[in-house]
């Protein structure tokens, strides 16, 4: 019955997190994008790679929250899906949210640079030995940059450090840790 209520509360975070934003005066409009993960799991072991195709929208922290934000920082919801590629094809399914703050005192004029870091939810088909549950936590931290590459559009990289654990909801709680690279382009 905890579990429920956990899961329960979880949802009804999520809820919250994902209003239809309107544009108010002085915000910076918000940007749709989709893109590509590969992702390679270091531990336990390094026999689980996975890929993923992921859609986001990148808001206006300030629209988002009912606080003041620096300029530069953003608040970006995504969901991904794909499969795990080794040792099996299985399925994977995850929703995040993340605060990305902009590292402009590096920005070019075709790369702007950012971290990124925060947490969802995922569904994993697969367990690692000692996993103990299939939706768990997804925490994540990571770099990456946009480029603009002029009449090409704009793109993004990223290389993010990616967990999955259930944050001791059940007894058992291995935890898998993986490096992801992602690739993808901003909708016009």
């Amino acid at each position: 019955m905890l579990r429920l209520r956990l899961w329960t509360a979880m949802a009804i975070c999520f809820s919250y997190c994902l209003p239809a934003i309107s544009q108010g005066e002085g915000t910076v409009p918000t940007r749709y994008g989709i893109g590509f993960n590969y992702g390679m799991v270091y531990d336990p072991g390094n026999e689980i790679d996975f890929v993923q195709g992921c859609g986001f929208a990148l808001f206006d922290y300030d629209a988002v929250w009912p606080h003041r934000a620096p300029e530069p920082l953003r608040f970006k919801v995504e969901t991904d899906l794909g499969v795990i590629t080794e040792p099996r094809t299985r399925a994977i399914l995850s929703v995040n949210v993340l605060a990305l703050y902009y590292l402009d005192w590096f920005r070019t004029a075709t790369l702007r640079p950012y971290a990124e870091a925060g947490i969802g939810l995922i569904y994993t088909d697969f367990q690692a030995q000692g996993q103990g549950l299939r939706i768990n936590f997804n925490p994540q931290a990571g770099l990456g940059a946009d480029i603009d590459l002029g009449r090409g559009g704009l793109w993004f990289a990223a290389l993010r450090a990616h967990h999955v654990s259930n944050a001791g909801l059940d007894e058992d709680n291995r935890g898998i840790n993986s490096v992801v690279f992602s690739i993808g382009k901003y909708l016009p």
